[in-house]
């Protein structure tokens, strides 16, 4: 099946849920958690189909979406990293660790590498501020890291992708 065939696939999947949905403000999030977990993302048109369905203007689905951590917009890598640049970590020298993992990877914020397995977010904060300067890497975090100690992880997730 080739990429167009999947991505109309899951589209018409979407839709066929929230057709099947009571279609009220009140779901919005189960919404956009379901939209989340079919696309890996939410697209800017299931905002727009989401928007129209529910009749809630486009700009107040954005304001939830960018509101809660867990919601992204954009795909990410097989390996999504998210690094923290609260207050802790920032203090602890996080922003070594960002021109690291540039460096390393040879993305900047919001891109995802050539070969689709890393891309790069920052969080403000996991709630981990005694562990900084943390970063979350697939699900996982890493903590009290150093440019060093990054090198060496990022080395590992490609080294289990040969």
């Amino acid at each position: 099946m080739d990429k167009k065939n999947s991505i109309r696939e899951k589209f018409l999947k979407f839709e066929n849920i929230l057709n099947s949905s009571n279609q009220n403000r009140e779901q919005l999030i189960i919404i956009l958690r379901t939209a989340q977990s079919i696309f890996g993302y939410i697209p800017k048109d299931i905002q727009n189909l989401i928007s129209k369905k529910l009749r809630i203007p486009i700009a107040e689905i954005y304001g939830v979406i960018t509101f809660y951590n867990y919601f992204i917009t954009e795909p990410e890598g097989k390996y999504p990293i998210h690094l923290c640049m609260g207050t802790a970590c920032y203090i602890n020298k996080s922003e070594n660790l960002l021109k690291e993992i540039k460096r390393i990877l040879n993305i900047d914020i919001g891109q995802i590498t050539e070969d689709g397995l890393f891309s790069l977010s920052i969080v403000r904060c996991f709630g981990a501020c005694a562990l900084a300067p943390v970063i979350n890497i697939n699900g996982k975090i890493y903590s009290k890291l150093t440019p060093e100690s990054l090198e060496d992880i990022l080395k590992k997730y490609k080294e289990d992708e040969v």
